[in-house]
């Protein structure tokens, strides 16, 4: 394994995953013909084996591996390993795309033609996902880069005043201004890198927020008319785009990102946290997939007295409720993120919400007055102005 990791060192700096891939096969072909037990190792994604270190601003991984050694138990995964490998290397040389779900299906064609590989069908997708998220582990590649792509999800976009240059895989280029789509949305692929930004005028600030719906409410009621802003609607918990797209906000235009979205631990420790840090279970890929720049706007704790917003019970009895108070004691105790020093204000929200039990929606917002459609919009930037965020 001494040989392939040094063959990795020299070829990942160039991206060049072919090489990356072959090396792999012929170490593993070189162990069979000397009579030696073939070994696959892989980062360890987990949260026992994620750093957090507050001047990186993202988790990235220790020194922990996974290894997987032929015998009988394991033969049938490093057989996948290698078919589906096999896939993605002929995609990579066509230039052709899928999605993990078309690799399954194609998987599925390629062994209903081969009998003999049988032995290795996958009887549901979720086997062939974990087959690809341990190829890229152990390649220490992101899934992109064996041209399997994630459907887009999230990360709508508006703005009066951005203008997005995408670099398409043909060497041509697409510009789209943003100012001129009304309140269409721009939807980024989960291939950051490929956009470059640019700025009419001078745009203040990026609002990320939590509910599409709510995004695309501010913005019909006429929040980039009024300000120049970018909004980006996240959808929920953040996808690789959604996570790509807000660092590259956040890298190429250097203006303040701030997270609009409920109170409650669920979105400090999935949505948030994510988007700020990555997660563990992507910790070769959070380096170029998290905006460690962003900062919680709120809902806030001291929102919900000084505007006297509605809030939600959160009953113990539930055991959904349940156990999400469970990981907040948990996120408390073992998560990096929540345990440093420079977090300390974000941990005690937490510890807010389990003291007081209660959770409080962004849309809660909307209740402030009524007959002002406009009062979430002045809240905003009321608290960006005075700076009342984390």
């Amino acid at each position: 394994m001494a040989k392939l990791k040094s063959v990795f060192k020299m070829n990942h700096a160039q991206k060049d995953v072919g090489k990356l891939a072959h090396a792999l096969c012929d170490t593993m072909l070189k162990d069979l013909e000397g009579a030696k037990r073939p070994t696959l190792e892989a980062v360890k994604c987990s949260l026992d084996n994620a750093i957090y270190n507050s001047k990186v601003g993202f988790f990235t991984p220790g020194d922990k591996r996974v290894k997987t050694e032929l015998n009988v138990s394991s033969v049938q995964k490093m057989a996948r390993s290698v078919f589906l490998l096999d896939i993605f290397l002929e995609n990579l040389k066509a230039g052709g795309v899928n999605t993990k779900r078309e690799v399954y299906y194609r998987a599925k064609g390629w062994i209903k033609k081969d009998p003999k590989l049988r032995p290795i069908d996958f009887e549901v997708q979720e086997e062939s996902d974990s087959i690809i998220s341990f190829l890229c582990d152990a390649l220490e590649v992101y899934r992109e880069e064996l041209n399997c792509v994630a459907n887009d999800r999230g990360g709508q976009t508006y703005s009066q005043q951005l203008i997005v240059t995408e670099n398409l895989p043909d060497g041509t280029k697409a510009h789209i201004d943003l100012g001129s789509l009304g309140t269409t949305p721009f939807q980024p692929k989960n291939r950051p890198q490929s956009f470059s930004l640019k700025m009419k005028s001078k745009i203040k600030f990026c609002l990320v927020v939590e509910s599409e719906g709510t995004a695309n409410t501010l913005v019909t009621n006429g929040i980039t008319k009024r300000n120049n802003c970018i909004v980006v609607g996240a959808q929920g918990v953040p996808s690789n785009g959604v996570r790509g797209w807000v660092k590259t906000i956040q890298d190429q235009l250097k203006i303040p990102v701030f997270f609009f979205g409920d109170l409650d631990a669920y979105t400090l420790q999935n949505i948030y946290r994510t988007l700020k840090s990555g997660s563990a279970a992507s910790l070769i890929r959070n380096k170029n997939f998290c905006a460690p720049d962003v900062k919680f706007l709120g809902v806030l704790p001291e929102d919900v007295k000084k505007y006297d917003l509605d809030c939600y019970s959160v009953k113990e009895k539930d055991a959904s409720e349940a156990r999400s108070l469970k990981k907040a004691r948990d996120a408390l105790q073992n998560d990096p993120f929540f345990k440093d020093a420079k977090n300390k204000k974000l941990s005690q929200v937490l510890k807010w919400l389990l003291k007081n039990k209660i959770r409080c929606e962004q849309q809660a917002l909307f209740s402030v007055d009524p007959k002002d459609i406009t009062v979430p919009e002045k809240i905003i930037l009321d608290k960006i102005k005075n700076k009342i965020y984390i």
